[in-house]
């Protein structure tokens, strides 16, 4: 079954944010995700080496934690990894504005980090940017942002986010979610060239082509699928009709051109 967090990767991508969202991330979870109202900010604690060394265990647990282990995934470079769209095991016990329900209240996020390195400049703008967006969708102030450790009991169990003074973080976040910061450069676009032509039931579409195509038409959640199915093509000729094109449902070096604009 879906789970009800797959607005995610739309709302950090409207962001400006790198996302990567992990193979069957929509139905991965503990249970229902309903009542999310705030955002849980840790560290990983893992290898200081990579980009997101850490995927696989917050995907899949470790012994005596199943998995998931986070909703989110942070790279040292700033990518977004949806990792799953329930429930996740991030909180433990403690309390945070009255609340000690965590992991059915909190969307927990893993940021890459061993707990003794400095933090890039890249994951950190990324952290507060997209701490920002997804409280904004859920209507939560920015004081709905806690750390693991301000969260966990007693005080002093635990130490993440490391080195991050959360009063400061949460602050940033408002000052984003207010509009008072300027918003991250655009990630380049790429071009047409060398793009293959996309059309319906094709066994060549390449899947990781078809999902950069569905996006850009505005497709999110677990339609994002990889498969150019009738859905996507009656988006494509949607567009296509809507940008002066021929409306053949074929994506072709004229309508990546528009799509990639």
């Amino acid at each position: 079954m879906a789970f009800e967090l797959t607005w995610l990767p739309a709302v950090l991508v409207r962001a400006g944010l790198k996302v990567a969202e992990q193979p069957g991330w929509v139905n991965r979870g503990l249970g229902s995700m309903a009542g999310a109202r705030g955002v849980m900010c840790h560290h990983t604690a893992g290898s200081p080496n990579g980009n997101m060394p850490s995927l696989n265990v917050i995907t899949n647990g470790r012994p005596g934690l199943p998995g998931p282990l986070s909703q989110l995934g942070l790279g040292r470079d700033g990518t977004w990894f949806i990792i799953a769209a329930g429930r996740a095991n991030h909180a433990g016990r403690g309390e945070w504005r009255g609340i000690t329900a965590g992991n059915s209240t909190f969307i927990g996020i893993e940021a890459e980090n061993s707990g003794t390195e400095p933090w890039p400049a890249v994951q950190l703008d990324a952290y507060r940017r997209g701490c920002a967006a997804l409280l904004g969708h859920m209507g939560a102030p920015a004081d709905m942002c806690v750390g693991h450790k301000e969260w966990a009991l007693p005080r002093g169990r635990k130490p993440d986010p490391h080195s991050i003074d959360m009063d400061a973080f949460r602050a940033e976040v408002a000052a984003i979610m207010a509009g008072a910061v300027a918003p991250p450069p655009l990630i380049p676009r790429t071009t047409a060239e060398g793009r293959p032509t996309l059309r319906r039931s094709n066994p060549r579409n390449p899947p990781f082509v078809v999902k950069e195509l569905q996006r850009l038409l505005g497709i999110s959640g677990e339609n994002v699928d990889g498969v150019f199915g009738p859905m996507t093509e009656a988006r494509v000729r949607a567009f296509q009709r809507a940008n002066g094109l021929v409306p053949d449902g074929i994506v072709g070096p004229r309508t990546w051109e528009k799509l990639l604009a």
